[in-house]
C-alpha cells in the first residue's frame, strides 16, 4: 500500500501536541485525556470508563486491492479492541460511522459489518449507534470504542521507572511482513516454487496475521486487575514508536536486547527469504496489536509463572533507563540508538 506524500506544513505527532496544548482542558471526573491509548472517566460508581476513537481511511489505513471488505472490518475492530485492551480495561461498547463513496456496492457494507462484529463478538461487545455519510473520496471508518473497570485503576504510558522490566506478547513483525506478501503475490507464490524455507502454511500465518490480528484483552485486564504492570501500550505503530511514546510518557530511557525480540519462525522464513533481518519487521512494523509493558522486577518471577499457567506468550526484552540514556537497543555486546522508524501521518 503507497504511503502518502510527505506534508510540507504538518507533522502528526507534533500536531497532536499543540492541539492539546490550546484545547485539552481539565473536566468533571476526567481522569485521562488526550496523550494515551484511551481515556478515561470517573463516574460516581466505583468504576472507570474508558473511550477510544479511530478514523480508518481508505489509500492510508488499507486499500481495497489487497484486502476484503470483511478483514477491513475486522482490523477496523482490532484496532480499538487494542487500545483497550492497552489500558487493562473490559470493552462493551461499539459506535461506527461510515463515509462510503458511490463505486462501494451494499454488498461491500455489509461485509465490513459482518468482519466488525466478528471481531466484537469474541469480546462480547455490543453496537450501539454511529452514522453513515457519501463520501467522495474513498471508503471512511470512524470507530468509537467504549470500555469499563470495575475499579479505579487502568495501565497507563505513564508510570515506567528506570531499573523496570520491559516486556511484550506475542510475536513482533508478523503483520507488516503479511502486509507485504498481500501487496505482492507474484513474490509470495515464486518464493513457495523456488522451494526455500519459505511454505503456504507461512504465508498462510503471516496474511491471517495481518487480516485477523488479535487484540490482547485478556492479558490487559490481567495486568491491571493484579496490579503487575507499572505501564503499557498497544503495539499499533512499531516496536521502535512505541517503545519511544512510552518513554516519553513515563519521562524515562530504556534498553532493547535484540536478540530476545520474539520472532514468530514464519517471520524469520519470510525475512530470509526476501534477504532482510526479521529484526526490521519487528521494530518498524505496526499493527501486531500485541502489548508492550514495564513491571518492576520484584513481579518478575510473577509474571512469568502466572503467564506459563494462563497460556500467555510474555517475553522480556529489556530494561527501563533514566531518561538521559535515550532509546538503545543492543546487539552482540554493542549499544546503539534506535532509529524511530515506525509509520507517522504526515511525515
Amino acid at each position: 500500500m503507497a504511503r502518502p506524500q510527505a506534508h510540507p506544513h504538518i507533522q502528526e505527532f507534533a500536531l497532536i501536541r499543540s492541539l492539546e496544548g490550546q484545547f485539552a482542558r481539565h473536566a468533571p471526573g476526567l481522569v485521562q485525556g488526550i496523550g494515551d491509548d484511551a481515556a478515561v472517566i470517573e463516574t460516581s460508581a466505583q468504576a472507570w470508563w474508558y473511550f477510544t476513537t479511530d478514523l480508518l481511511a481508505e489509500g492510508i489505513h488499507f486499500d481495497m486491492k489487497s484486502a476484503t471488505s470483511e478483514s477491513i472490518g475486522y482490523r477496523a475492530a482490532m484496532a480499538n479492541l487494542s487500545d483497550i485492551a492497552a489500558m487493562g480495561a473490559v470493552p462493551r461498547y461499539l459506535l461506527i460511522s461510515l463515509a462510503i463513496p458511490r463505486t462501494l456496492k451494499r454488498s461491500h457494507i455489509y461485509k465490513l459489518y459482518r468482519g466488525l462484529m466478528k471481531a466484537c463478538r469474541l469480546y462480547d461487545v455490543a453496537l450501539i449507534g454511529g452514522d453513515t455519510s457519501a463520501s467522495k473520496a474513498g471508503l471512511f471508518l470512524s470507530i468509537t470504542l467504549v470500555g469499563t473497570t470495575s475499579g479505579r485503576r487502568a495501565l497507563f504510558r505513564r508510570g515506567a521507572k528506570a531499573g523496570d522490566d520491559i516486556y511484550v506478547s506475542g510475536t513482533l513483525g508478523d503483520s507488516l511482513a503479511g502486509l507485504k506478501l498481500l501487496m505482492s503475490r507474484t513474490t509470495s507464490y515464486s518464493l513457495v516454487r523456488r522451494k526455500t524455507k519459505f511454505s503456504r502454511s507461512h504465508r498462510q500465518f503471516l496474511v491471517r496475521r495481518h487480516s485477523h490480528p488479535t487484540a490482547r484483552v485478556a492479558e490487559g485486564q490481567w495486568l491491571n486487575d493484579g496490579q503487575l504492570a507499572s505501564a503499557a501500550i498497544d503495539l499499533s505503530d512499531g516496536l521502535s514508536g512505541d517503545l519511544r511514546h512510552l518513554c516519553e510518557e513515563s519521562r524515562v530511557g530504556a534498553e532493547i536486547e535484540l536478540d530476545t525480540i520474539p520472532i514468530s519462525p514464519a517471520c524469520r522464513a519470510y525475512a530470509r527469504a526476501i534477504g532482510v533481518s526479521p529484526i526490521r519487521f519487528a521494530l518498524t512494523g505496526g499493527e501486531d496489536y500485541e502489548l508492550l509493558f514495564t513491571a518492576s522486577p520484584h513481579n518478575c518471577e510473577t509474571i512469568e509463572q502466572q503467564a506459563q499457567t494462563r497460556g500467555y506468550r510474555i517475553t522480556r526484552i529489556g530494561t527501563i533507563r533514566p531518561q538521559r540514556f535515550g532509546i538503545q537497543m543492543r546487539s552482540d555486546g554493542r549499544t546503539q540508538p534506535m532509529p524511530a522508524t515506525s509509520y507517522e501521518h504526515f511525515r
